[in-house]
């Protein structure tokens, strides 16, 4: 037997990530990694062999907080949330995408990203064939260990059906490595079977999961990010993309399994697929924690810095009533962004219904910094995202009031200070009175960044500009300049400094799903019913309907954290216009949290949203010229490729001639 080598590494952590190069797949099943820790005819002698070899499962999964350098998804840059200038050499796959530098073969780092999942599913039906194996294991040890490799396997095949479509199911078995070319052809599933697949993986981790985890175990999965990934899977299944009618028709409508001719999204509509999606997420609003809720929004009660609710707001007559009823008694600035920023203990968090430590999360935040602040300054948001932020009284910018107004002329004339964050005075107002949101996300010219952990004259306390002259404007790089005049600070603690003596970060949590994201998928599944619903889910059994005071108490929980107010009764009266206010809501609640990229394309518009054109501040001007709308004047806005065939990855070319069965996604 080799000697163990980290094995308490391994044991310790819930999910710990070695990025590396990946050489195994669906056809080259070989699998070799594990033999520099524990020879293959000794990992299932014992308790402690095989769960080593089970968390080491994890290295074939990414850090989810790898959004913007090599991400595992496409992610932020391949939708109208952000663009870069970056060099793209080595990294920004995202960037990649979009630019239509992706093909079947140049996969670039989404490769490995295909590769690595079917690792993990061979590593998770290896485990289960030979899990009674081990002589030292209790029962419940064992029966816990089931519920890691079921949650490990659906997570592989979610992400492969998220961003590939759906893939070749192996079941359980543990493919042989040296099988004939007609042994691994076999043909992809169609969505609708995968997505059964995957939920009923789901389901059966949920069996021997526990209900929550020890702080100690943060990040490993429960109960409740077991039922919150079907909640996410039954409403994409749900979803116009996915759910017959015309979306389905105009991306999937020609194609066909080749070997039997069953089209691989469904055609035809089906209404029950919102009860099931609305079940999935009551199901997790339901879950208990010693008579408490399981989960709940992220809040931080109101202090003397707080500003107080906007006036005059008649909409929502719960408005101005303690939360969770309605805005009163809690910091909106705060309550948001000290979930992001690292501000709140991460592990105690009850809005993480499935969230973990990331250090690519942290390390990629170095791209939003000024660039004469040990930054990249490429990280750019849209001016797209900048109008979907409302104003502090719930208003859209196109319909402000007089208490709130919006305006794109002049400047503030004095400094405002609220919940610790500072509004410079000379801030152009078209970012004043907004809410509070995008104060907790956005940088933009003239913001106020306090970098405090830097201690060094010149590295704190500063106001960032990117006006063409200024020392973090386009004159300085030929790249590293934010191209539409906007950062993300989202994730960024006012401590957090890259440059200067005792520069350091707070460490940050990503969410791969949060209690916001089941509500106001709850509410966009009730908003889709026409008629009442029965559905069972184990136990349960929920009776659904399009119930608008139910849509508006917990859309209005969601704005109310915000510091907005619900939206009204007669607004929710109207199917067509609540979907149009859900995708408004998420594209601001969840900027830069990897949700837009599938939204998009799941609700069948992404070919509509991301051909309009990509507009910013003038960063080609001193400060008079500087506050215009327009398009960034470089070439790679013109080369931005939106193609239907874009809603999917294409498969690696290599898996598709090596095959015969299996078909290529449309249009690649």
């Amino acid at each position: 037997m080799k000697k163990i080598i980290r094995l308490s590494a391994l044991l310790a952590s819930a999910l710990v990530i070695t990025l590396g190069s990946a050489s195994c797949d669906f056809l080259n099943v070989a699998d070799d990694y594990f033999t520099d820790e524990i020879s293959s005819d000794s990992i299932f002698t014992n308790k402690r062999n095989l769960e080593a070899y089970m968390w080491d499962i994890s290295r074939m999964f990414p850090d989810e907080g790898l959004l913007q350098i090599n991400p595992h998804t496409p992610g932020i840059y391949a939708t109208d949330e952000a663009f870069s200038l970056v060099n793209m050499s080595q990294a920004y796959d995202g960037m990649a995408f979009v630019l239509g530098l992706v093909t079947p073969t140049n996969m670039r780092g989404f490769l490995s990203y295909y590769n690595r999942n079917y690792m993990a599913i061979r590593r998770c039906n290896d485990i289960l064939a030979n899990i009674n194996k081990p002589q030292d294991m209790k029962a419940t040890e064992r029966a816990l260990d089931l519920g890691y490799v079921h949650f490990f396997r659906a997570y592989a095949y979610y992400r492969l059906l998220l961003d590939f479509g759906p893939g070749i199911n192996v079941g359980d078995e543990v493919l042989d490595p040296n099988g004939s070319t007609s042994y691994y052809s076999r043909p992809r599933s169609t969505y609708d079977e995968m997505e059964e697949y995957i939920c009923n993986e789901f389901e059966e981790a949920a069996r021997y999961l526990p209900a929550r985890q020890s702080i100690m175990n943060f990040g490993r999965p429960t109960k409740g990010a077991a039922y919150g990934m079907i909640a996410r899977l039954r409403t994409y299944w749900a979803s116009p993309e996915f759910n017959g009618g015309e979306a389905a028709h105009r991306y999937f409508g020609n194609w066909k399994r080749s070997t039997d001719g069953a089209y691989y999204v469904n055609q035809n509509y089906d209404e029950n697929r919102w009860a099931i999606a609305a079940a999935a997420c009551k199901r997790v609003m339901d879950m208990t924690d010693g008579g408490n809720p399981m989960y709940k929004l992220h809040t931080v009660q109101a202090s003397s810095e707080t500003p107080a609710l906007a006036p005059g707001v008649t909409t929502d007559p719960d408005y101005y009533k303690p939360w969770p009823q309605g805005a009163a008694g809690i910091d909106p600035y705060h309550s948001y962004a000290d979930m992001f920023n690292g501000e709140s203990v991460i592990p105690s968090n009850k809005e993480w219904v499935w969230a973990r430590y990331s250090g690519s999360l942290t390390g990629d935040q170095q791209c939003a910094f000024p660039i004469k602040n040990g930054g990249w300054n490429n990280e750019c948001v849209t001016q797209k995202v900048i109008d979907n932020y409302r104003m502090a009284d719930g208003r859209t910018i196109d319909n402000s009031s007089s208490t709130c107004p919006y305006s794109e002329e002049g400047f503030t004339s004095q400094q405002r200070t609220f919940s610790g964050y500072r509004l410079n005075s000379g801030v152009f107002n078209m970012y004043n009175n907004r809410e509070m949101r995008f104060y907790a996300s956005i940088g933009f010219s003239e913001c106020y960044w306090p970098m405090t952990s830097a201690t060094s004259a010149g590295d704190h306390d500063l106001t960032v500009t990117y006006y063409y002259d200024s020392p973090n404007g386009k004159q300085q790089s030929d790249h590293d300049y934010p191209i539409t005049g906007y950062v993300c600070k989202k994730f960024v603690h006012p401590s957090d400094a890259w440059q200067g003596t005792n520069s350091r970060r707070m460490d940050k949590a990503y969410p791969m799903i949060r209690y916001a994201d089941i509500l106001l998928m709850y509410v966009e599944a009730l908003n889709h019913l026409t008629t009442t619903h029965t559905v069972t889910l184990g136990e349960q059994t929920y009776t659904l309907s399009r119930d608008v005071n139910e849509m508006q108490k917990y859309f209005g929980q969601v704005r109310h954290r915000a510091g907005l107010p619900a939206p009204s009764i007669d607004e929710l009266s109207d199917e067509a216009y609540t979907q149009k206010l859900i995708q408004q809501e998420r594209m601001s609640e969840f900027l830069f949290e990897g949700e837009r990229y599938f939204d998009v394309r799941r609700w069948g518009i992404y070919e509509e949203e991301d051909s309009k054109p990509i507009t910013g501040m003038n960063i080609e001007g001193t400060k008079d010229t500087y506050y215009r709308r327009v398009v960034p004047n470089t070439a790679r806005v013109a080369q931005r490729v939106v193609s239907r065939k874009m809603v999917f990855l294409p498969i690696p070319d290599s898996e598709i001639r090596k095959v015969k069965d299996m078909d290529q996604n449309p249009g690649w």
